[in-house]
């Protein structure tokens, strides 16, 4: 069924959670404020694990009277456990621990930077899947986005307060993560099952985990820490609750590579709230990085487009 809209047909709520571009737009801003209230927690002297369980818990939480009263929460199926504990390891786990350890080091504009390299590593992970083959303009793209990561990396190593190289390494492992994640999810998406149910799922095994590994590594659960951060805090439990339910909406309406794309939409946002709200300052050539990223990922979209519209071609 064809849910996009029609032109000239009236742009209602519930026809622009079926549009593509609309969840994309909405789904990486949700992630772009992630970089600045990760960063006041981490000020406030909250550890990225406990803020990385917050997320998780705030949007299970927030999922479940949904799932409730709609009468879609049930116990899941096998297929779905691995589905959800495999997506929430690579998707959730992994990126987020290497957020939120990251930012307190290398800068939450710098860190939310990496995101933008996601769509890169997904469109070449697709196509080595064979879900996608970037023809000659796409690897063109692919190109201008490692070059912009590399001038990014190295004008913030060299500044005067750089962080050790290896917190400005760390963080490229962040959309190798990602873009495992997503092609993961498109491949094992469980027939059948909704975004809200999966999304519910997943963020509960996320929590589970996060849970034990505080406790391994704690021996309690500190919640005190969460109080110097309050307001932060509950920000970021409802920026959690509706991003994960747009984020699964997008996958399945989008696909990997389109979802990928949420990563420049998250960086552009990260930077620019970080930057004016927050204070960070980067040089000139950092923003030259950012630009050419900017226009890696432009060149990436542009060639999409025109192998899906010569693939429609070819079909008629």
């Amino acid at each position: 069924m064809n849910t996009s809209i029609r032109p000239g047909a009236p742009a209602t709520a519930a026809a622009l959670l079926h549009e593509p571009s609309v969840l994309l737009l909405l789904t990486g801003t949700l992630i772009g404020l992630n970089f600045p209230l990760g960063k006041i927690g981490g000020e406030a002297g909250v550890s990225p694990m406990l803020w990385a369980l917050l997320i998780s818990t705030g949007a299970s939480l927030t999922l479940l009277p949904v799932l409730l009263a709609r009468r879609e929460l049930a116990w899941p199926s096998l297929r779905v456990m691995r589905y959800t504990a495999c997506s929430a390891l690579i998707s959730f786990i992994a990126p987020n621990l290497l957020l939120f350890s990251a930012i307190p080091h290398a800068g939450a504009g710098y860190t939310g930077l990496m995101f933008a390299l996601s769509p890169v590593c997904t469109v070449l992970l697709a196509g080595l899947c064979r879900l996608k083959t970037p023809g000659r303009t796409g690897l063109l793209g692919v190109a201008l986005g490692l070059a912009g990561a590399a001038i990014v990396s190295l004008t913030r190593g060299a500044s005067a307060d750089a962080p050790a190289l290896g917190w400005l390494l760390a963080p490229l492992l962040i959309p190798m993560a990602l873009a495992a994640g997503n092609v993961y999810r498109t491949l094992h998406w469980p027939r059948g099952a909704s975004p809200n149910t999966l999304a519910f799922w997943g963020q509960a095994f996320s929590s589970g985990v996060l849970l034990l590994l505080l406790w391994l590594t704690h021996g309690t659960l500190p919640i005190a820490e969460l109080l110097p951060a309050g307001g932060a805090a509950l920000m970021q439990i409802l920026v959690a609750g509706i991003t994960f339910p747009v984020s699964y909406r997008l996958q399945k309406l989008g696909g990997p590579v389109l979802l990928s794309q949420i990563g420049y939409v998250a960086a552009a946002v990260g930077l620019v709230v970080t930057t004016v709200f927050l204070g960070e300052r980067y040089a000139p050539a950092t923003w030259v990085g950012a630009g050419v990223i900017a226009l890696g990922i432009g060149v990436t979209i542009v060639a999409q487009r025109g192998e899906r519209r010569g693939g429609s071609a070819r079909r008629t």
